[in-house]
């Protein structure tokens, strides 16, 4: 039996057809390998609608007259119950909305963490297998902690997200979010421009207020009191970015009567005194203010299109999380070793054995996942022997 359980049209359109059989109600499986159901009784939180078609147009059921039914929640099986007649001359359209469609497609180059759980159990757990007796509870919590150490050097599952500056220079640190890839701005032309984290400036975790003499000062408990905004922030917000990367404003030439004066105060970042790489540039700065959990940018960026591209662990959504199956191996061998390893009585050689099975499997997800493409390599390598001409 063929891996693909999708048909062509619930692949492409996300749709599930079912005959009219002219009685109330009417049942229409959902498949388990397409997109989970969400449904609210028609809200917007809805990722599908219900049709009524005749073989062309398609006229919407009302969202009253359904309901989803979870048929087995460890399998991923529902169905829709439409309660309304529906003639046998009719069928009755289930179909995803846009985005959940995009969910629905690449899919099948990726396996769900209840799937990697389920196989191993079958094929290492059992009499006569490597592991004679484990509890599901312990295999899903090593298939949790492979699927974070993969996620942070070898899967580089990447989010993204398209964002604009607003007037506080500030954006929130997304819900799932372990570490920043990169941070760029976008032109008009739709084109990145890296933006670099700055040592010029820091978010302070603990602004304290302190009293005349210097001294922090506490609250009725002992606690530090604590200003509710950064003086640094503040200032850092303030400051004309143009400053550091060497440009000078109208208003700075009109206030300094010898702008070429060589007072160090009036030496702007990489003005005169040759040029620093960090600061040389127009693309802003970005620090990250753990405090409030957020990314703090230069003032040149208010109103600007940025793309904010981070690591998750891939454990944000339970086990409807999703391993790449070009690295599916090398998870079964990281629950095992980590199995095997924490119980007694198991040989040494044993443990020792699947330890580098595990190393052998996980340097091999990492080779497939690069993804690197001879002509593609080629192509970039073609100018690196192109003559400099001074």
């Amino acid at each position: 039996m063929g891996l693909v359980e999708q048909t062509n049209a619930q692949y492409y359109t996300g749709e599930v057809l079912e005959k009219g059989t002219g009685v109330n109600p009417q049942y229409v499986n959902w498949p388990s390998s397409m997109t989970p159901l969400i449904w609210n009784t028609g809200t917007s939180v809805d990722n599908f609608k219900v049709y009524e078609s005749d073989g062309g147009v398609l006229t919407v059921i009302d969202p009253a007259n359904y309901i989803v039914e979870i048929i087995d929640a460890s399998a991923g099986t529902s169905r829709i119950r439409v309660n309304q007649a529906v003639a046998i001359t009719k069928y009755i359209v289930v179909r995803l909305i846009t985005q959940s469609i995009w969910d629905n497609y690449g899919s099948y180059a990726y396996v769900s963490l209840t799937d990697i759980v389920n196989n191993f159990m079958v094929a290492y757990v059992g009499l006569d297998k490597l592991i004679p007796r484990c509890k599901r509870s312990d295999i899903v919590f090593h298939a949790k902690r492979g699927l974070q150490e993969f996620s942070y050097d070898t899967l580089k599952s990447v989010n993204s997200q398209e964002l604009t500056i607003p007037p506080s220079l500030s954006v929130i640190i997304p819900q799932d979010y372990v570490n920043y890839v990169q941070l760029s701005r976008v032109d008009a032309a739709g084109v990145k421009h890296i933006i670099y984290p700055t040592r010029l400036t820091s978010s302070p975790t603990q602004p304290l207020i302190q009293d005349s003499q210097g001294v922090p000062t506490q609250d009725e408990y002992g606690e530090n009191l604590e200003s509710m905004q950064s003086f640094t922030d503040i200032r850092w917000a303030e400051n004309n970015a143009l400053n550091l990367s060497g440009q000078l404003t109208n208003q700075q030439i009109n206030n300094y009567a010898n702008v070429y004066g060589f007072d160090w105060w009036k030496l702007f970042y990489g003005k005169r005194y040759g040029l620093n790489p960090e600061t040389s540039q127009t693309n802003g700065w970005f620090t990250i203010n753990e405090r409030e959990g957020k990314f703090s940018f230069s003032s040149d960026l208010v109103g600007e299109l940025i793309i904010l591209e981070y690591i998750s662990d891939g454990l944000a959504y339970d086990m409807d999380s999703k391993i790449p199956k070009m690295a599916e191996e090398a998870l079964y061998m990281h629950i095992a070793y980590s199995i095997l390893a924490g119980r007694i009585n198991i040989p040494e050689y044993i443990v020792q054995r699947f330890k580098k099975d595990r190393r052998a499997q996980l340097r091999n997800a990492k080779i497939r996942l690069q993804n690197i493409k001879l002509e593609e390599f080629t192509q970039v390598m073609r100018g690196k022997s192109k003559w400099i001409k001074h």
